[in-house]
This record gives C-alpha cells, sequence and structure tokens, in this order.
C-alpha cells in the first residue's frame, strides 16, 4: 500500500468512529460543564510528546477522548462572545469539504463549488435586503473587514503600485479592534482612525460625524471612508445607516458597514438596518447567527469592479484560459486569498435542509431571548442593567450591598465564578469604566428556561462570593 493510502473499508470504520464521539458529544452537550475543568499545564501536557515518526495507525483515535474533556462545551446556556453554536448540518457539510478537498480559488479548479459559493454569497445578499451585491466567504469578519476597507482605500485612494497611502478613516467609538488592525496592516496607521462619540443608545452619532470630516477637509486631510457598525461587540447598537450613508455619499467617501455580529438579523427584523444597502461593502459572520461551525465570514460589496482594482494581479501559472464570464471567473481576481477552502458547503447544505424561514424564526427567538434576560435582570433589585438591548447582548451587573468603587472589582470575580460554576457561560465588556457581565443570544438552542438559569447561576455565584 501507498504511503497515507487508506483502504475504503479502512476510511469506513475511522469515519464510524468520529461519527460516534460526535454523537456522543451532542447527546451529552447540555449536560456537561461548559467550561471544562484543566489548566494551562494540563493542555499542554496532552501534546507534550510531540509528532511521533511511526503512525499509531486505530490508536491515534484514542487521544481524542482527553481532547473532548477539554473542550468547552457550547451547549444552550453558552452565551459569551458572540459565537454561533455550530448547527450540526452545517458540521456535516465541513465534513464533506474536508473529503473533497476543493480549492475554491477559480472555476477552473473546483467548478461546482464557486458556482455553489456564488450562489450562497448571492442569497444571503438578498436576504438581508443588499440584492445585486456580490462578494465572497472569509474566515470572519476580521479578514472580510481588513478586505473591505482594503477596497475603500484603492477606491479613494490607490496605492498598491505607488506605495504610501493616507487618509482619515471614521467610525465609532464602540468600532471593533479589526478596524484599527486593518488600518494598520494597510498602512494607513491606526492613528488614521478618527473616533466619533455615541448617543446614548452606544450609537454613532452623525452630527458628530459631519463635525469630524469638515473640520479634516479644513485642516488639509484626506477623509477616505466611514466605518459604521451594524451590532457593536459591546451593546449590540446599530449605528444610523440611513444617516451615515447620506454622509458619505455628500463628502464621496467609502462606507463599509461592520455588521460581522448584526447584520444577518436583517433576515429577521429588517427595520433596525435600514439603509443597510446604501453600504458599499459590509461584513457579516455566518459562523455567527447563521450559526454555522466556524469559520464562515462573508464580504458583500455593491461594485465588483473595486475588488478587482483591489486584489486582481495575476501570475501566469493561475490564468484562468477561458473568456466565459462563470468558466473564467476566479476568486483570487476579488479577494486576498488564492487558496480557498470549500466554506459554502455548509451553510448552502444547513439552509437547504432547515430553510431560510427556520433561521429567521431562530434569529427572532435569540432576540426575544435577550428582551427576556433585561426584563429579568430589570425586575430583580439585586441587578442592574447598564446598556438598551437592541439586538441580543445584554450587559448588566450585581450590585446588591456594594458602593461604586467596589463593583468592578466584585463583578469581574463574579464572572470568574460564574464560569467556573460550568452551567451558564457569560464574558464581559466596559461601559463608561463599568465592568458588565454580558450574554449575548446568537445560540439556536436556547430556551426560555436557559434565559432564567441565567440569574439564578449569578445570584447563586454571588452569594457564594459573599460568604467566601
Amino acid at each position: 500500500m501507498k504511503p497515507l493510502e487508506l483502504s475504503p473499508s479502512d476510511f469506513r470504520r475511522l469515519a464510524d468512529r468520529l461519527s460516534s464521539l460526535a454523537e456522543q458529544w451532542l447527546t451529552e452537550l447540555d449536560s456537561r460543564a461548559i467550561a471544562p475543568t484543566t489548566s494551562g499545564t494540563a493542555t499542554e501536557a496532552l501534546f507534550a510528546e510531540g509528532l511521533p515518526e511511526q503512525g499509531l495507525k486505530d490508536a491515534a483515535l484514542d487521544a481524542l477522548g482527553p481532547v473532548l474533556a477539554g473542550t468547552r462545551a457550547g451547549n444552550a446556556r453558552f452565551l459569551g462572545y458572540v459565537l454561533g453554536s455550530g448547527e450540526p448540518v452545517g458540521a456535516l457539510g465541513d465534513y464533506l469539504a474536508g473529503v473533497l478537498n476543493q480549492n475554491v480559488t477559480a472555476w477552473r479548479s473546483a467548478p461546482t463549488a464557486v458556482s455553489m459559493e456564488r450562489a450562497v454569497v448571492r442569497g444571503l445578499a438578498d436576504a438581508v435586503g443588499c440584492t445585486g451585491f456580490t462578494g465572497s466567504l472569509t474566515g470572519g469578519g476580521s479578514m472580510a473587514n481588513l478586505m473591505g476597507l482594503t477596497l475603500a482605500r484603492e477606491a479613494k485612494a490607490p496605492a498598491n503600485e505607488q506605495g504610501s497611502p493616507s487618509g482619515v478613516v471614521y467610525a465609532s467609538t464602540e468600532v471593533h479592534m479589526s478596524i484599527p488592525k486593518a488600518l494598520a496592516l494597510l498602512g494607513l496607521g491606526r492613528r488614521s482612525l478618527r473616533l466619533i462619540p455615541t448617543d446614548a443608545e452606544w450609537r454613532m452619532r452623525p452630527e458628530a460625524l459631519e463635525a469630524a470630516i469638515s473640520e479634516d477637509l479644513s485642516a488639509g486631510r484626506r477623509p477616505l471612508a466611514i466605518v459604521a457598525t451594524a451590532g457593536t461587540v459591546n451593546t449590540g447598537a446599530v449605528d444610523p445607516l440611513k444617516d451615515v450613508a447620506a454622509i458619505a455619499r455628500r463628502h464621496d467617501l467609502w462606507l463599509h458597514v461592520d455588521g460581522a455580529y448584526g447584520a444577518l438579523a436583517a433576515m429577521a427584523v429588517p427595520e433596525p438596518f435600514e439603509g443597510l444597502a446604501l453600504a458599499d461593502s459590509l461584513s457579516m459572520d455566518a459562523h455567527k447567527w447563521l450559526y454555522q461551525p466556524v469559520d464562515c465570514g462573508v464580504l458583500l460589496y455593491w461594485d465588483a469592479t473595486a475588488a478587482r482594482r483591489a486584489f486582481s494581479f495575476t501570475g501566469d501559472y493561475v490564468r484562468t484560459m477561458s473568456p466565459d464570464s462563470v468558466e473564467g471567473f476566479a476568486f483570487f481576481d476579488e479577494s486576498l486569498e488564492l487558496s480557498r477552502r470549500f466554506r459554502a458547503l455548509k451553510p448552502w447544505l444547513s439552509v437547504r435542509y432547515h430553510g431560510l424561514g427556520a433561521f429567521r424564526e431562530a434569529i427572532r427567538k435569540d432576540l426575544e431571548n435577550a428582551q427576556r434576560l433585561a426584563t429579568l435582570v430589570r425586575e430583580e433589585p439585586r441587578l442592574e442593567l447598564l446598556a438598551p438591548v437592541p439586538l441580543s447582548a445584554v450587559c448588566f451587573r450585581y450590585v446588591a450591598g456594594l458602593a461604586e468603587p467596589e463593583r468592578n472589582a466584585f463583578n469581574t470575580r463574579l464572572m470568574a465564578r460564574i464560569n467556573g460554576r460550568g452551567r451558564v457561560y457569560l464574558s464581559n465588556a466596559t461601559l463608561s469604566e463599568c465592568f458588565v457581565l454580558r450574554a449575548c443570544f446568537v445560540n439556536h438552542r436556547t430556551t426560555p428556561e436557559d434565559v432564567r438559569t441565567v440569574v439564578s447561576e449569578v445570584l447563586a455565584a454571588a452569594e457564594e462570593l459573599r460568604a467566601s
């Protein structure tokens, strides 16, 4: 047998073992402690022996037990960060994509996969009210934001040939960390980002944006782009997209919308996202509010010519050799990536299995669960709600018996105690210098009972801390 060759029967045997492990994981998911009982020392020790020179054959899979035991369980009460719940049909699509091993770089190298990705991108654009947009799938919102801002830079301050770009990019003080990172990578520098204050609902203030642009123009600086946010990472705030778009048009600036968290909610509740289709480019994360397994980001843009202007630079060895608009298509002409995973298979299969209507309903339930938790927090005198809940992020803290200077330290310890108990997992945010507990609902498994459990676990963990 050739090196690395596996017979069909051997593949089936190994696949059956992995399938059984996956089935067991899903069966036990709700009863598992979300945060595994482990440590950095313990996880490093699992892999300390290094990679074997001689293969272990079937015994190689024996080590998966400890791997799973040390893995965070994304059950119905995992409400940390902005991480989707890993819909199982999508996971099966990922499995098949690995077996098919397509490089989705151009139609000639992966015909069906390229057409599928183009169809998935068009379908998601239609679903959020951006009919006519095209784009591609990416590793996540950070990559989509980097690519979107690359389009902006090359459209407004071309630097691909001569380098040395300069200009100002505007975003709210609630901007995601991926935006200053992107500006650093693009050579614009983090100092080129001008932060615009927000209103009482944590949304960018249009009049402050207008004033900042006018000030920069008067000072001889070159405004390039505005980054509006459709779902800020802290509170889920949606900037006034229509007003921001009008300012962008008036000053001939590129408008990029960071919708990695929130934009896919427009499938279910379009009203908060009025003006989304006025963007020049838009990032979304299907591994957030389309519940797909990581990774599956999306970049949409109105003008494919702008993408080709930014990214097209082709060597002879990858020429597509066809004048046909489909058979000559290459994602590498519109993307930063050359080697590209078959990401489209999981959302395509997942949506075909469940239907878009089921995803819209799951998003609505997440929004309802967030409002349910906000109501419970308001009704509980020991807790305090710190921000409005426009989407699905709920920011609150424990306040009973604590003076204001004590609250940050106590809630910091409280979050660790809550997560250590294993039944609920929350993350954190800082709002007006207040450390807050943050529950974010992008989880198709969560029920109203799970929401009530959040409050009971917070109170129980707080009592433990106060008694210690």
